[in-house]
């Protein structure tokens, strides 16, 4: 699917979710340019995409992109966790650095929100280096209603501890 957005705050954006050959490339140079992701991490990130155009959805990712003006502006790619009967995974979400402070990364987590509620999903579970490079990033989920619900030390490497966050979400008109 694909559709058009004019939000006064994100400006003229396409959105879509099927994933593309194109996008293997474009993936990994979002992702790259952001500073924050290693090399072997950059590559994982456009292996996911490969894998998708492969086996499509039998590979278990789903993928949010939004580009403006031909250009990869920011993703998500999300799946449900294996032998779990709700939960799902938000492996990557990534804005492109001119992209950044205009809400993007917000709406991005928030269409992929959607689609997790809309395919049955309830919890969403985020892994995270507890680096200070990913401030932003936890501040972005924190904002987003998201908890910390485990920290894990020297996880990624000695003094650089994974942090999980979680939070449920439900189906657009469900009441709890």
């Amino acid at each position: 699917m694909t559709a058009r957005s004019a939000d006064p705050e994100l400006g003229n954006l396409e959105w879509r979710d099927e994933p593309g050959p194109k996008d293997v490339q474009a993936v990994r140079d979002l992702v790259a340019c952001t500073g924050v992701f290693s090399s072997a991490e950059v590559a994982i990130a456009a292996e996911l995409v490969a894998e998708a155009l492969r086996c499509c959805a039998a590979a278990g990712y789903a993928f949010v992109f939004a580009e403006r003006a031909g250009r990869l502006a920011g993703y998500t790619c999300f799946g449900p966790v294996p032998a779990t009967a709700s939960s799902h995974d938000l492996y990557w979400i990534a804005v492109h650095p001119e992209e950044r402070g205009r809400g993007l990364g917000r709406a991005l987590l928030a269409r992929s929100e959607e689609r997790i509620a809309a395919a049955g999903g309830q919890q969403v579970w985020i892994d995270s280096s507890a680096r200070p490079d990913y401030a932003p990033a936890h501040r972005l989920y924190e904002a987003a209603g998201y908890r910390v619900e485990a920290r894990l030390e020297h996880f990624y490497a000695p003094g650089d501890a994974k942090l999980v966050f979680a939070r449920t979400v439900r189906r657009i008109g469900h009441r709890s």
